[in-house]
């Protein structure tokens, strides 16, 4: 069977509107997470930190990125199977990274974001696994943010230990 010229363009069309829903999906997380948490910088600054906390302005550039390479990974493994297992997981370590901000900043509560960020951690854990059965290039997209998370976990529980 043939794909007439106008079936590849709706396909292709289809596609960057998937790859825009995968990107408004992950900015909505973030947004979420930034509900009703303002002055996160100021806060942070006026944290007991670990000598080894980075500066306050990293954070935005390196969310920004992260976020991008979440979405891309995303979108890859739903053009390889649609919405699945691995999909499911990547919902659900997004919830959690939405609920991050809110608990640790909102509510000043180290201790729950640190056992949030745990299982977020987890979660990005079982995604790359799912992602790397269907794309390798998905599950490798995944791997700088888990590894910011596994960072971000252990600034989270120095703080949280040095500011109780």
């Amino acid at each position: 069977m043939e794909i007439t010229g106008s079936a590849r363009r709706s396909d292709g069309a289809r596609r960057w509107w998937a790859l825009a829903g995968f990107g408004v999906a992950v900015f909505a997380a973030a947004a979420i997470g930034g509900l009703g948490v303002g002055g996160t910088s100021a806060e942070y600054a006026s944290l007991e930190q670990p000598a080894w906390a980075p500066p306050s302005w990293l954070f935005g550039p390196v969310w920004t990125v992260l976020y991008a390479m979440i979405a891309v990974a995303g979108w890859l493994v739903w053009r390889r199977v649609g919405f699945g297992p691995a999909l499911w997981a990547w919902t659900a370590q997004l919830v959690l990274n939405a609920i991050w901000t809110p608990l640790f900043f909102g509510a000043g509560r180290y201790g729950l974001a640190f056992a949030e960020i745990l299982l977020m951690w987890a979660a990005i854990g079982v995604t790359v696994l799912l992602f790397a059965r269907v794309s390798r290039p998905a599950a490798l997209l995944m791997l700088p943010y888990w590894a910011w998370v596994t960072f971000a976990a252990a600034l989270n529980f120095s703080i949280w230990q040095l500011n109780s």
